[in-house]
């Protein structure tokens, strides 16, 4: 099938094109960073976590997002997900790619992740966080693999893999939730250290992603013969709807015990993340940015008229993804070390490196999504440029 990935028209040859030429200016700034150390980025001794892992932490969520179509449709036969099914398997294979590169890239010596598996430590969560990612991109592949080949050949899948299907629902589950007690379990980040932590990020990711999702389905439907329809695209803004406003009732929860209690571990990180600490206010602006687009997000997805109003749909999913990609990434991850266990206020700008490296890592996902939806929807026969068709269906003009 890999075949039909290799055939396509001007525009998608010219995206192709530009999203490599990205990941190889990318690829030069990787190699000054292997070569000179992690000294290229902003990191140091009181940060050291910075803005390649809040990529990686907010990837995690969207790669769980695949388990909100996949539930519905295989235990549930939702029908309407018959379509995008396939489109959510295939953005968490992206998504868990793109988070283990980033895990590459915030190494000093990336190839010692090696030692995790030769040297297996039972009791670090670092450890099952490894297992857990490796082990959900092994399902998705193996599950989109079967499902879309049997669909080629005209054919139902293989009955095994339905418990292999119903497996990956409780591990899309594990994949964040792991990934939230690997900070939780930091008993010196008290930031971190709450146990709604998990929940979360939970209802972040089944907010982000399907919000995702539901972006590209729209652009396939602008580019592609492909039309998701319009009740999966509804429904999955109802899922938006629904998870995004628990998530920002988590994150008022968060806020209102570390103020009402007035405990200064807790109190002084909200403090840096709303108004800054001791002259040191570079993540305000952002969290108010994050605030603002929530809240935006909500008043338009809670209107029924306005979500069903695809235009306004989109600038819902767009400030839903932005928010969450703000709160759950760089504010989560850097305010968890401002204040430094010391007491010290450090300052963390990501470099050029970093921003640059990171947005190759993102060309790399694109790549794979467009990639991986040419395949599927080759396969259905649906990836026909709309250009092309209109141009096929005008009539020719006499002496043209």
């Amino acid at each position: 099938m890999l075949e039909k990935a290799l055939v396509g028209d001007k525009r998608y040859w010219t995206w192709v094109i530009s999203l490599m030429a990205v990941i190889g200016i990318a690829t030069l700034f990787y190699l000054r960073q292997y070569s000179e150390g992690l000294g290229v980025t902003g990191l140091g001794r009181d940060v050291t976590w910075g803005f390649y892992i809040a990529q990686f932490t907010f990837l995690v969520g969207v790669a769980a997002s695949a388990v909100m179509v996949v539930l519905p449709y295989y235990l549930h036969d939702y029908k309407a997900f018959a379509k995008i099914t396939i489109l959510g398997e295939f953005l968490a294979i992206s998504a868990v790619t793109m988070c283990m590169t980033f895990i590459f890239v915030d190494m000093g010596q990336p190839f010692r992740i090696v030692n995790v598996f030769l040297y297996p430590s039972p009791t670090s969560m670092m450890f099952w966080d490894t297992v857990s990612l490796s082990g959900y991109m092994v399902l998705n592949i193996i599950i989109s693999h079967v499902t879309l080949g049997a669909e080629k050949q005209g054919i139902a899948p293989p009955k095994w893999i339905k418990p292999v299907i119903i497996l990956s629902i409780p591990w899309a589950v594990s994949i964040h939730t792991v990934t939230a007690f690997l900070y939780a379990g930091l008993g010196a980040r008290p930031f971190w250290m709450t146990a709604i932590l998990a929940p979360r990020f939970l209802a972040s990711a089944f907010a982000a992603g399907p919000a995702l999702l539901i972006l590209f389905c729209l652009i396939l439907r602008k580019v592609t013969k492909f039309d998701a329809g319009r009740e999966p695209v509804q429904t999955l803004a109802k899922i938006v709807t629904y998870a995004m406003a628990v998530n920002v009732f988590f994150v008022l929860m968060e806020v209102f015990t570390a103020v009402y209690s007035g405990i200064p571990e807790h109190l002084e990180h909200f403090k840096f993340m709303f108004l800054g600490l001791e002259g040191n206010s570079m993540m305000a602006p952002w969290m108010w940015v994050s605030s603002i687009l929530a809240v935006v997000s909500l008043i338009l997805l809670l209107n029924p008229k306005a979500r069903r109003n695809e235009s306004w749909l989109v600038v819902a999913c767009i400030a839903v993804f932005m928010s969450l990609w703000i709160d759950k990434g760089m504010a989560l991850i850097v305010t968890g070390f401002v204040p430094s266990v010391l007491g010290a206020v450090p300052t963390y700008v990501p470099t050029v490196t970093e921003l640059m490296i990171s947005l190759g890592i993102y060309a790399l996902g694109l790549l794979m999504v467009t990639v991986l939806y040419k395949i599927a929807l080759s396969v259905r026969g649906q990836w026909v440029s709309k250009k092309i068709v209109e141009t096929q269906r005008s009539p020719v003009k006499a002496g043209s």
